[in-house]
């Protein structure tokens, strides 16, 4: 998994880089949240209209400068949100994957893209 203390330091840098600007007074909660919800449409923009495939993707090198730079916004913003709140992304993710593994068992799950109540009991 990722090194805890490299993730830590970029938070810290995010954070120093806010905290530069006088931009604290603007990240509620809420502000945060929407950045990620444009931030991830402008992710999903940069193939709207098209649905290249990943070798597609890869040899483009505009595009996935494109997708790159949209994927690190929603990731700043979102490392963000877990600084202001206390959250460690790492536990967090951790926590959920356990969370995921017991939602879609191996056995049930392989092979099946359905959402996980559709084969509950």
């Amino acid at each position: 998994m990722v090194d805890r203390d490299s993730l830590m330091n970029v938070m810290n840098i995010i954070d120093e880089f806010t905290r530069e600007r006088d931009w604290e007074q603007f990240h509620s909660v809420k502000n945060i949240m929407t950045s990620i919800l444009i931030e991830s449409a402008e992710l999903s923009e940069t193939i709207q209209w098209t649905s290249p495939t990943k070798d597609e993707v890869l040899s483009d090198p505009e595009l996935t400068g494109s997708i790159e730079d949209e994927i690190a916004d929603v990731m700043v913003y979102c490392l963000r949100l877990c600084s202001i709140l206390n959250i460690d992304p790492i536990q967090a993710m951790s926590q959920k994957i356990v969370k995921n593994r017991a939602k879609y068992p191996i056995n049930k799950s392989k092979g099946n893209s359905a959402k996980y109540t559709s084969y509950e009991n």
